[in-house]
């Protein structure tokens, strides 16, 4: 009988390394799964390469996790919010390396690491310093950069419900980077705040096939709107 949910935040991160590229949830604090976060810092892995939207606020959650020490690197798209002073710390003392990534093209390449795509050509972010490096091609007359696809070891996300085969539904704006995350990596650990029996959640519904996730994790707290 397949039965993803497991019975604890330790459970459900066992196995994530030291050095693991883990991908985060997300937009600010909306959908980000500050539980499975919070059990990060006590498991104890460090040296992360983190992918998120943001590069966390105040001092919770992912900005927490970077306090900790365990973060090397974080690629986002806006490291600089409102309450972003842990970042902002981090990376003026050198402490912190940062790829920044606009929001399509971070989409983009983890959607692509979830379809088996290794890279694709887009016009964002051609002819300025975020090109640089990167081959450039002309299609239409237009210039397109490569980007790789962006695959996690491991991805946290945050649903509403899910079922123990795995299958997930996100609630209003909960749902921002978290399905296409849920994808892109070798381990898929989710956070729901209700556990339901199979065929509750209508197939329509689904916004995760079980299929792409491995652990699932009641909590028992978290943002109403997740």
């Amino acid at each position: 009988m397949i039965n993803k949910i497991v019975a604890s935040i330790a459970e459900a991160l066992q196995g994530v390394k030291d050095g693991a590229t883990v991908l985060m949830g997300g937009f600010g604090a909306v959908g980000q799964p500050d539980e499975l976060i919070e059990g990060l810092i006590e498991q104890g892995a460090r040296d992360l390469v983190v992918v998120a939207n943001n590069a966390g606020a105040g001092k919770v959650g992912l900005a927490k996790l970077m306090e900790a020490g365990r973060v090397r690197k974080i690629i986002c798209s806006f490291p600089r919010s409102a309450g972003s002073t842990v970042f902002e710390e981090l990376y003026r003392a050198g402490r912190l390396e940062l790829e920044i990534v606009p929001q399509g093209t971070l989409a983009e390449r983890m959607r692509a690491a979830g379809a088996g795509i290794a890279a694709f050509w887009t016009p964002t972010a051609a002819g300025t310093k975020l090109a640089q490096g990167k081959e450039v091609r002309d299609f239409g007359g237009r210039p397109h950069v490569m980007e790789y696809a962006l695959k996690g070891d491991v991805a946290l996300v945050e649903a509403w419900e899910g079922d123990r085969w795995g299958n997930l539904t996100y609630r209003e704006s909960g749902r921002n980077f978290n399905p296409v995350m849920a994808t892109a990596a070798d381990l898929t650990v989710a956070q729901v705040h209700h556990l339901r029996e199979l065929g509750e959640i209508a197939p329509d519904h689904i916004h995760t096939p079980g299929i792409f996730v491995n652990r699932v994790v009641r909590v028992h707290r978290g943002h109403p709107w997740s």
